[in-house]
């Protein structure tokens, strides 16, 4: 007799059925599969073609040339800068072969660059931001004009008086100033406070981490923005008038001459003749920003740009708002010419155009 082994299983779409006296087939539309296992997967989006056209922009190479140009201005003219503070503020000698001396006597060498590491981080981004911020919108201004010359112009009749509503009053040069004046300074006013903390009053504050927990623990973030109205009012005319002084004159220089461009000599020359009468129109709120900015030291801060105005004319007569003008003169002419220079050098190169110098 046979011995009948376990009774065999079958598989049919995918289920097993047993010696039933018969076969059950199913069909194939009706087999049950088992479902995949679930999975969560997320894509990141690929930023680098974006970052890489982003680099490639003429607005890029702009703001670049501009840090470039700044720090290597700020480098050189340093120590003109830490006399020009201190005479401003009133701060030691009253000259400046004598505040010289008398900050080599008291600090060394080293501390005509005093806050020059501050100074630097302070000057590239407002660099940056000032000179790709002036041709941006320049470009912008005179490409709105041009569209405004095409198209109808908005006109009022009134009467028998017809006036037209034209852009072409406003100079794009001096928009473009004054923007470019307005924004870098509401950026980096904070650094130009603690820069200015660091050279006048090297012994309260020694260093710049101090000076930041210092500046913070008295007055709180806004002490970092103290002085920013009489900032933004003596920015103004300064930032305009020079963008415009500078622009004009190399516009009309190239065209008397029938040039393309400037070489270096000339971009030095232009842009410290520029630097000269924006600083001199505008150094009496310079000196009355900075009084309101240190006066907090003396622990006789003026309460407004107006009174600070007062107070120096009360204090040194009319003069005294002009008290330093020749140290600024002596820093801001040659800084202006060499970052123009470095500018347009910097813009050259980095669009494959000329040399450096």
């Amino acid at each position: 007799m046979s011995q009948k082994g376990p009774p065999q299983k079958k598989k049919y779409g995918g289920w097993f059925f047993g010696d039933m006296g018969g076969v059950v087939m199913l069909p194939k539309e009706l087999e049950i599969e088992k479902d995949p296992p679930f999975e969560l997967r997320f894509q990141v989006p690929d930023f680098r073609p974006a970052v890489k056209d982003f680099f490639q922009t003429r607005e890029f190479r702009e703001f670049l040339s501009g840090a470039l140009a700044g720090a290597m201005t700020k480098a050189v003219l340093a120590p003109l800068e830490t006399i020009r503070t201190r005479m401003v503020v009133g701060v030691g000698s009253k000259n400046i072969s004598g505040s010289f001396l008398e900050v080599i006597e008291q600090q060394g060498w080293q501390g005509l660059w005093a806050g020059n590491g501050i100074n630097m981080l302070r000057i590239v981004p407002t660099q940056a931001i000032e000179l790709g911020t002036f041709e941006c919108v320049k470009r912008a201004m005179t490409v709105a004009q041009e569209k405004w010359k095409q198209s109808e112009c908005l006109k009022l009749q009134i009467g028998h008086i017809s006036l037209d509503f034209s852009l072409s009053w406003i100079s794009p040069v001096a928009v473009a100033g004054a923007a470019a004046g307005v924004l870098s300074t509401l950026v980096c006013h904070p650094l130009e406070v603690l820069k200015d903390r660091l050279t006048v009053s090297r012994d309260v504050y020694p260093s710049l981490s101090i000076a930041v927990s210092k500046i913070y623990k008295d007055g709180g973030f806004g002490a970092f923005y103290a002085g920013l109205s009489p900032t933004l009012i003596g920015m103004l005319p300064y930032s305009t008038c020079y963008y415009f002084m500078y622009d004009t004159i190399k516009t009309s220089y190239c065209q008397s001459k029938k040039k393309k461009s400037l070489n270096r000599r000339e971009m030095l020359l232009i842009g410290a003749f520029a630097g000269f009468v924006a600083s001199t129109i505008s150094f009496p709120l310079e000196v009355a920003r900075k009084r309101l900015m240190v006066g907090a030291l003396q622990g006789k801060c003026p309460p407004h740009m107006a009174a600070a105005l007062s107070e120096v004319v009360r204090e040194r007569g009319f003069m005294g708002l002009y008290r330093g003008w020749g140290a600024s003169c002596l820093k801001v002419m040659p800084a202006s010419g060499i970052t123009w220079m470095f500018y347009e050098a910097w813009k050259d190169i980095l669009n494959g155009e000329k040399r450096l110098l």
